[in-house]
């Protein structure tokens, strides 16, 4: 068992966190390269910038439409999603695992709030996923995939929290242990090929797809041709 959590903590780590870096990566290179060459291409080059940044901080921080819709679902979702975020970032061991390896520390969180973060994390992990499986409007728009994410992402914070404040014996430690590094490393690696590597894209969506809807000169009647409606009065 130790030899597993020695290879976990080592040269796994660093394959999935080297996949995940470098494919979030790629996904943002790629899509801002799309938008500049569409925005190059455009011939309305009047971005109003203004209003895409406010478009951005809408999608940050959704407390309008959002609210106005399905107000319990996306309250759940924001909870889970400041969870998912603080914690893995701030919580000590975490950070001094970042120090011993890379010599680079930062605050953290004290253990109380870690604690109460966790369990809520799990919690609304579990809301969401019940939410999206009960409610028909939710399921149809998901996939299969989308349905099983909060379950995944919140079993490192489940063997996480076991490993902290339970009282368990070496052997069970290890494996939780061992269950909470490798379902992290698992995160790592599917992350840039799932839909959750919104993640890095999300502060920057409003500005690439202002950049990107912009038709280049002489495309309107392509356009038209391709959607049968030459001649049609808009």
């Amino acid at each position: 068992m130790q030899t597993l959590l020695e290879l976990a903590q080592g040269p796994l780590f660093r394959l999935t966190f080297a996949i995940m870096a470098l494919g979030l990566l790629r996904i943002l290179i790629l899509d801002i390269w799309g938008a500049v060459e569409a925005y190059r291409k455009a011939g309305d080059k009047n971005i109003p910038w203004g209003q895409a940044f406010r478009k951005s901080l809408a999608w940050l921080f959704p407390v309008g439409k959002a609210f106005g819709s399905r107000p319990v679902y996306s309250l759940f979702s924001i909870l889970f999603h400041i969870g998912l975020i603080l914690v893995p970032l701030f919580l000590f061991a975490h950070v001094e695992l970042w120090k011993s390896g890379i010599g680079l520390g930062w605050v953290t969180l004290p253990k109380d709030w870690a604690d109460y973060l966790t369990l809520s994390t799990i919690i609304f992990g579990l809301a969401l996923f019940i939410g999206r499986v009960a409610f028909r409007a939710s399921s149809f728009l998901s996939r299969k995939q989308d349905i099983i994410w909060p379950l995944a992402l919140i079993v490192p914070f489940i063997t996480g929290y076991i490993c902290a404040n339970t009282g368990i014996a070496p052997a069970g430690y290890q494996f939780f242990m061992l269950i909470h590094i490798l379902s992290a490393e698992l995160i790592f690696a599917l992350l840039p090929f799932t839909k959750i590597a919104h993640c890095v894209l999300m502060p920057l969506s409003q500005f690439v797809a202002t950049l990107a809807w912009r038709f280049p000169p002489d495309t309107d009647e392509p356009v038209a041709i391709s959607l049968n409606k030459k001649g049609v009065p808009v």
